[in-house]
């Protein structure tokens, strides 16, 4: 069994324009993840995230914290298997 995992979390609350990406950002390539995050149009963050499945819970961890003017009401979480796209980690920007 393979120790790779696929998350696909929906952060929901005070999450935009509190600088949530960066600080997502910087964790994720710390953890050497891949994947991204985004701003939704309904005002939540998405996380598309691979990687060691230690590290993407230690990520996981920390977003339910956030940075210090984030505050967050719900992750709603999905779990697949990996996809192998992903090289590093970005950040999106919507159209």
């Amino acid at each position: 069994m393979s120790d790779i995992v696929h998350l696909n979390a929906l952060v929901h609350g005070r999450v935009q324009g509190v600088y949530y990406r960066a600080f997502t950002s910087r964790l994720a390539k710390s953890l050497s993840l891949k994947g991204y995050v985004r701003n939704t149009r309904a005002g939540d963050v998405e996380i598309e995230v691979e990687g060691n499945k230690d590290k993407v819970e230690e990520l996981l961890r920390q977003l339910k914290i956030g940075p210090p003017e984030a505050i967050i009401e719900k992750i709603d979480l999905k779990w697949s298997d990996p996809k192998g796209t992903y090289t590093s980690f970005d950040v999106r920007y919507l159209d």
